[in-house]
Protein backbone atom coordinates (compact mmCIF):
# COMPACT_ATOMS: atom_id res chain seq x y z
CA UNK A 1 0.00 0.00 0.00
CA UNK A 2 1.35 3.37 -0.88
CA UNK A 3 0.59 6.65 -2.61
CA UNK A 4 -0.88 8.67 0.26
CA UNK A 5 -2.03 12.08 -0.93
CA UNK A 6 -3.54 15.22 0.57
CA UNK A 7 -7.07 13.87 0.14
CA UNK A 8 -6.38 11.13 2.71
CA UNK A 9 -6.61 8.32 0.20
CA UNK A 10 -4.37 5.35 -0.36
CA UNK A 11 -4.06 2.87 -3.17
CA UNK A 12 -3.90 -0.84 -2.35
CA UNK A 13 -2.30 -2.72 -5.24
CA UNK A 14 -3.68 -6.22 -5.70
CA UNK A 15 -2.96 -8.91 -8.26
CA UNK A 16 -6.19 -8.06 -10.10
CA UNK A 17 -6.00 -4.28 -9.91
CA UNK A 18 -5.97 -1.34 -7.56
CA UNK A 19 -8.34 -0.45 -4.74
CA UNK A 20 -8.71 3.13 -3.61
CA UNK A 21 -9.01 3.47 0.15
CA UNK A 22 -10.49 6.62 1.65
CA UNK A 23 -9.33 7.33 5.18
CA UNK A 24 -11.53 9.15 7.69
CA UNK A 25 -9.14 10.88 10.04
CA UNK A 26 -12.02 12.88 11.52
CA UNK A 27 -13.60 9.58 12.66
CA UNK A 28 -10.55 7.55 13.71
CA UNK A 29 -7.52 9.86 13.71
CA UNK A 30 -5.17 7.57 15.63
CA UNK A 31 -5.98 4.53 13.51
CA UNK A 32 -5.55 6.52 10.30
CA UNK A 33 -2.19 7.83 11.51
CA UNK A 34 -0.98 4.32 12.44
CA UNK A 35 -2.21 2.88 9.15
CA UNK A 36 -0.42 5.62 7.18
CA UNK A 37 2.77 5.29 9.22
CA UNK A 38 2.96 1.53 8.62
CA UNK A 39 2.20 1.95 4.92
CA UNK A 40 4.81 4.69 4.48
CA UNK A 41 7.42 2.39 6.04
CA UNK A 42 6.48 -0.29 3.47
CA UNK A 43 5.39 -2.74 6.15
CA UNK A 44 2.22 -3.72 4.26
CA UNK A 45 4.14 -4.51 1.06
CA UNK A 46 3.76 -8.25 0.45
CA UNK A 47 1.25 -8.82 3.26
CA UNK A 48 -1.25 -11.55 2.36
CA UNK A 49 -4.98 -11.84 3.00
CA UNK A 50 -4.90 -14.58 5.61
CA UNK A 51 -8.65 -15.01 6.13
CA UNK A 52 -11.31 -14.61 3.46
CA UNK A 53 -14.98 -15.43 3.95
CA UNK A 54 -16.83 -14.97 0.67
CA UNK A 55 -19.66 -12.44 0.91
CA UNK A 56 -18.54 -11.32 4.38
CA UNK A 57 -14.98 -10.06 4.80
CA UNK A 58 -11.29 -10.41 4.06
CA UNK A 59 -8.58 -9.95 6.68
CA UNK A 60 -5.05 -8.78 6.11
CA UNK A 61 -2.48 -6.60 7.82
CA UNK A 62 -0.32 -9.00 9.83
CA UNK A 63 3.05 -7.41 9.16
CA UNK A 64 4.82 -9.94 11.41
CA UNK A 65 3.81 -13.38 10.08
CA UNK A 66 1.70 -12.39 7.06
CA UNK A 67 4.36 -10.59 5.04
CA UNK A 68 5.35 -12.90 2.20
CA UNK A 69 8.57 -10.87 1.73
CA UNK A 70 9.73 -11.44 5.32
CA UNK A 71 11.95 -14.17 6.77
CA UNK A 72 9.24 -14.54 9.48
CA UNK A 73 6.46 -15.30 6.95
CA UNK A 74 4.36 -18.19 8.16
CA UNK A 75 0.93 -18.59 6.61
CA UNK A 76 -0.25 -20.84 9.44
CA UNK A 77 0.52 -18.04 11.93
CA UNK A 78 -0.66 -15.15 9.74
CA UNK A 79 -3.22 -13.11 11.65
CA UNK A 80 -1.68 -13.82 15.04
CA UNK A 81 1.28 -11.46 14.86
CA UNK A 82 1.46 -8.80 17.49
CA UNK A 83 3.01 -5.37 17.40
CA UNK A 84 5.84 -3.63 19.18
CA UNK A 85 3.84 -0.41 18.96
CA UNK A 86 1.58 0.72 21.81
CA UNK A 87 -2.08 -0.30 21.67
CA UNK A 88 -4.45 2.29 20.24
CA UNK A 89 -7.48 3.42 22.19
CA UNK A 90 -10.74 2.29 20.58
CA UNK A 91 -12.23 4.79 18.11
CA UNK A 92 -15.73 3.42 17.55
CA UNK A 93 -18.18 5.31 15.36
CA UNK A 94 -21.71 5.11 14.01
CA UNK A 95 -20.51 4.51 10.44
CA UNK A 96 -22.09 1.32 9.09
CA UNK A 97 -19.87 -1.60 8.12
CA UNK A 98 -21.25 -1.75 4.60
CA UNK A 99 -19.55 -3.53 1.71
CA UNK A 100 -16.13 -2.01 1.06
CA UNK A 101 -15.51 -0.59 4.53
CA UNK A 102 -12.01 -1.00 5.93
CA UNK A 103 -11.79 -1.54 9.68
CA UNK A 104 -9.18 -2.38 12.25
CA UNK A 105 -9.53 -5.80 13.84
CA UNK A 106 -9.21 -6.15 17.58
CA UNK A 107 -9.03 -8.82 20.22
CA UNK A 108 -11.48 -9.08 23.13
CA UNK A 109 -9.74 -6.00 24.54
CA UNK A 110 -11.31 -3.02 22.73
CA UNK A 111 -7.95 -1.22 22.79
Amino acid sequence: MSNINAEEKMIMKLKYGEVEIELFDDVAPNHVKRFKDLAQKGLYDGVVFHRVIEGFMAQSGDVKFGNSNSKDFNLSLAGTGGSDLPDLQAEFSDLPHDRGVLSAARSANPN
